[in-house]
């Protein structure tokens, strides 16, 4: 099989990922909830890969690194934790229902409100997201780069023009690995990370770093191994957002991908620059198609064929090619709807960092090959 559904989630691990995750099975322990040797050795591991993602990401320290098991839970604890009835927040039309749903439940439960910035001719403008601002504006939450279309927003801008009051939430599950996502240098004050797609990490790896200037609540309350005399849950962080047993076999794996990434990350996001404009170029010359997408470092490839839904299409490269590839909507509505592809949706190859253009000619000719069957 050609695997070009990076997006959803990476389909090929790093050795040093799988040799790290079949050791912690091989040696199980609960990190930091006993006292014993084992025990206090994986909560060393586990320690070390919060200084790991805090320095990889230019993050606030140790301590304000909280493991999840996805980008969701991450972004849920962002969104549902931080903000209060009267609230509001802008958002993009770009965001994944990870965000969008959070934000609905909010606005139907808190009182919440939120508004969505517009594409403005296929980009987010900053000055357009600033323009919503309002003065009970808590939160402005923004993807790193959308799951359809690769589109990246240019946070720095976005920090620059909003007030400095405002909390700013990124939404890394595409970006992350891909992009040089700096909290402090972009004055990021919510990081959410899905491990298992640019980190290299397995499913069930996912972070939350934060600033010193939120303090989010947690949203799943249980034991945490620390002030277990108290019925509430500890004041201090990571601890306040970790209920129950991390899942150490995650935590080894995004170590090990995070190494990964801090060491190739230039080289594979040149790579998929150049792998994306080739398959720009390539559906540029093939009839029937529409491409939804520039060249990008994320490895995002988002088109459509004019007769063909997306859906079938992604079948028919899966079934008569061994292409996997993702057809839909992406949870992504309000992006589908913002480019008027809504509800058909669009095929979506994203490509990883190791591949090129084996891979990328293989779709191109699968793709002449059914427009051609149904001319």
């Amino acid at each position: 099989m050609i695997y070009l559904d990076n997006a959803a989630t990476g389909g090929e691990k790093p050795a040093s990922v799988v040799s790290a995750v079949l050791a912690s099975m091989q040696g199980c322990a609960n990190p930091g909830r006993s006292g014993h040797r084992r025990s206090v050795a994986l909560a060393e591991r586990v320690l070390a890969c919060r200084r790991l993602l805090s320095d990889l990401f230019d993050g606030y320290g140790f301590e304000r690194v909280a493991f999840t098991k996805n980008c969701t839970e991450a972004l849920n604890i962002a969104i549902l934790g931080t903000l209060r009835a009267g609230d509001h927040v802008v958002t993009t039309c770009l965001e994944h229902n990870s965000v969008l749903r959070p934000l609905e439940y909010a606005k139907k439960t808190r009182g919440v409100t939120y508004s969505v910035t517009p594409l403005v001719e296929g980009r987010i403008l900053p000055e357009t997201v600033a323009s919503l601002v309002r003065p009970e504006t808590k939160l402005c939450c923004v993807t790193s780069a959308s799951n359809v279309t690769g589109e990246m927003p240019d946070l720095f801008s976005i920090r620059a023009r909003l007030p400095e009051r405002v909390l700013f939430a990124v939404d890394g599950a595409q970006g992350a690995g891909h992009l040089p996502l700096k909290m402090r240098a972009a004055g990021i004050d919510l990081l959410a990370l899905a491990g298992h797609k640019g980190l290299n990490a397995i499913q069930g790896a996912g972070a939350l770093l934060f600033s010193e200037r939120v303090c989010p609540d947690p949203v799943v309350f249980g034991g945490t191994g620390s002030e277990s005399f108290s019925l509430d849950m500890p004041a201090f962080y990571p601890d306040r957002l970790e209920s129950g047993t991390l899942s150490y076999p995650a935590i080894c794996s995004l170590f090990e991908g995070a190494l990964t990434v801090q060491a190739r990350r230039s080289e594979g996001a040149r790579r998929l620059i150049a792998v994306t404009g080739a398959v720009l170029e390539g559906l540029g010359a093939l009839r029937g198609y529409k491409a939804y997408f520039s060249p990008n470092p994320c490895g995002i490839c988002a088109f459509a064929h004019a007769k063909i839904p997306s859906e079938e299409l992604a079948g028919i490269l899966s079934e008569e090619y061994d292409i996997a590839v993702r057809g839909g909507l992406h949870c992504a509505p309000l992006a589908h709807r913002a480019l008027g592809t809504f509800p058909e949706g669009l095929v979506r190859a994203s490509f990883a960092p190791t591949q090129g253009m084996q891979e990328a000619n293989a779709l191109l000719d699968a793709l002449r090959k059914i427009a051609r069957a149904r001319s």
